[in-house]
């Protein structure tokens, strides 16, 4: 039996929702996405990514935001793909 979505999506803390929310629409913010992510979670850009790239793992994620979050995992499929490539 499969989890409703509405509970699912309950499950993450507000900054996540908040994260996956910016991730969404990051390009109607004027200005540097990275002075965003400061001023708006209070953490540094790298902080940021690595909260983020764990966040993108979790199935209520998945259930909060499918598209964003299968973009944000393509994304880095294919960085972490580049960086193999260059070191062989």
């Amino acid at each position: 039996m499969s989890v409703p979505t509405h509970t699912v999506t309950n499950m993450l803390t507000d900054t996540e929702a908040r994260m996956l929310d910016l991730e969404a629409s990051w390009w109607k913010y004027a200005g540097a996405k990275e002075a965003h992510i400061l001023a708006a979670f209070d953490m540094t850009a790298t902080r940021y990514y690595q909260v983020l790239s764990r966040l993108i793992e979790r199935p209520e994620a998945l259930a909060a935001q499918p598209m964003t979050v299968r973009r944000l995992l393509r994304l880095r499929d294919e960085r972490r793909a580049l960086r193999r490539e260059a070191v062989r």
